[in-house]
């Protein structure tokens, strides 16, 4: 989108970063990473190292914020103009124990959630995690590249982690809806209505 702020870009009258940050209002701390002229109050913002290293390196920055006794952390894009508390509430009952049928099995519980299009393809970055599964994790990419997690695929990240891919049930868009050109800013535009 030629180098434009994307996250900043304005659907149904809010950034898009504005409205992830309240798809995880009830969330404390709430971390921004990245470039952030306006943010809510309240929430933290840092920078991935280098600026611009891409998804992994900023998931590395904002988790060096958290407390280390937090339980869950969401890791989520900040182009999600469509993420809604209802979506992220979806992927949490399927970390905690309570109720789920998992709870009831041998099955190993799993170290994240994340939403799964209808082609199957993971939205990694639409996803809950366990926060010290993904710390476990960033320390091993960390020290499989040489400590720089500048490029590195989420892919990579996410690749030793058991991960329960939840198909969206619910009503309107798909919440991992990201926009990566003007023509997905004006179809979110339209669903936001």
């Amino acid at each position: 989108m030629g180098g434009v702020d994307k996250p900043a870009l304005p659907v149904g009258g809010r950034p898009m970063r504005d409205r992830v940050l309240a798809a995880v209002s009830d969330a404390t701390p709430r971390v921004l990473v990245g470039p952030a002229d306006a943010v809510p109050q309240g929430v933290r913002v840092t920078r991935e190292d280098p600026p611009g290293g891409g998804p992994v390196a900023a998931a590395a920055a904002g988790l060096a914020l958290l407390d280390p006794d937090t339980a869950f952390v969401a890791l989520l894009a900040a182009d999600l103009p469509l993420l809604t508390r209802v979506a992220v509430g979806e992927l949490l009952t399927h970390l905690a124990p309570e109720g789920h049928p998992a709870a009831t099995t041998s099955e190993q519980p799993p170290d994240g959630a994340c939403f799964v299009d209808g082609d199957g393809r993971r939205q990694s970055l639409c996803g809950v995690w366990r926060l010290a599964a993904l710390r476990a994790e960033l320390d091993r990419l960390t020290v499989e590249r040489g400590g720089s997690l500048a490029g590195a695929s989420v892919r990579a990240l996410l690749a030793n982690l058991v991960v329960r891919e939840v198909p969206w049930s619910g009503d309107g868009p798909p919440p991992w809806f990201d926009c990566d050109t003007d023509e997905d800013v004006r179809r979110a535009e339209e669903w936001a209505r």
